[in-house]
């Protein structure tokens, strides 16, 4: 493996082949012990981009990942979860004194065919910020969702017939269903940190909105918000409404309103150079906004202080 462009692991025979370990009993879906994997050879950053769904349990796996950037809420197992076209990048280190531990499910698409599966799994929002956020388990739930995966092992192992795949479809649910409750669960016990990104948001938003960059860039988006705060935009909507009941975009429009009270309370600009100053170009929808969060117009706002 080499670093340098991401390396697309079509199949999940490929990434096995990669690994260097045995072939899979079904070329659609596949449970790994991650102790099979073999030690690397180089320490070299590694991109991969996955054309199926990952979830993996890790242990005593010596690498720096980017995702999970946020304190830890448990020191034992880390799960996390990828959906395809999703870019991994590793830093592997070759003189880890321990053999990684944990497990690994694939499941390419293809086997959600003609499941009810195949659209639900798009729901999970984990799987669009799991890059960015890992899922720390405490003992009890890493041993609950263990004992699924070996289930899903031991199906698909023996002698397939018309009942295994409605079997592996079933215990993935539950799977997806555990790890969705242990998500909300988290945005519930990481209180201190996801309060410190509240507050790193409200410094951001002030701080462009007091600065050129509103005039020369226009409104945040919400994806330059995420990115300033190293989380990725689906986590931080999901974080905000758990925390506050508004989305991003929600946050940023309160915000821009916040900034347009002041303007038109403590300066003599007209409502059109106030609307062009916060990136508008049209009156028309800063003050179809304006109204929608403040509940009447600029100017009748405006004519309250007379």
């Amino acid at each position: 493996m080499t670093s340098g462009q991401p390396i697309r692991m079509k199949t999940i025979t490929d990434y096995h082949r990669m690994l260097g370990i045995p072939n899979t009993e079904h070329p659609l879906i596949s449970v790994i012990n991650l102790e099979s994997f073999q030690r690397p050879t180089t320490d070299a950053p590694v991109s991969l981009i996955f054309d199926f769904y990952l979830i993996a349990l890790k242990k005593n796996f010596h690498l720096r990942m980017k995702y999970g950037q946020q304190a830890h809420d448990f020191d034992e197992g880390v799960l996390f979860c990828m959906a395809p076209g999703q870019v991994l990048t590793v830093e592997l280190n070759s003189n880890a004194p321990h053999r990684p531990s944990g497990w690994m499910i694939l499941v390419h698409p293809d086997f959600l065919w003609n499941t009810s599966l195949a659209k639900t799994i798009k729901h999970y929002e984990y799987f669009g910020y799991s890059v960015y956020e890992a899922l720390y388990l405490s003992d009890r739930e890493e041993a609950m969702i263990t004992g699924i995966a070996q289930s899903m092992e031991q199906e698909y192992h023996t002698n397939i017939d018309k009942f295994s795949k409605p079997v592996i479809i079933a215990q993935l649910e539950l799977v997806l269903t555990y790890t969705d409750r242990f998500y909300q669960r988290q945005f519930i016990t990481r209180q201190i940190s996801n309060h410190k990104i509240l507050d790193r948001l409200e410094t951001i938003l002030t701080d462009y909105f007091n600065s050129d960059e509103l005039l020369q860039k226009g409104l945040p988006t919400v994806h330059y918000v995420a990115e300033t705060l190293n989380v990725s935009p689906s986590y931080l909507s999901g974080l905000l409404k758990n925390l506050t009941g508004q989305t991003t975009q929600q946050h940023i429009h309160t915000k821009l309103i916040d900034k347009a009270k002041e303007l038109l309370s403590t300066t003599d600009l007209s409502v059109s150079e106030i609307a062009y100053a916060l990136g508008f170009e049209h009156i028309q929808s800063f003050s179809k906004l304006f109204k929608a969060k403040a509940s009447c117009s600029p100017l009748e706002f405006r004519q309250s202080f007379n």
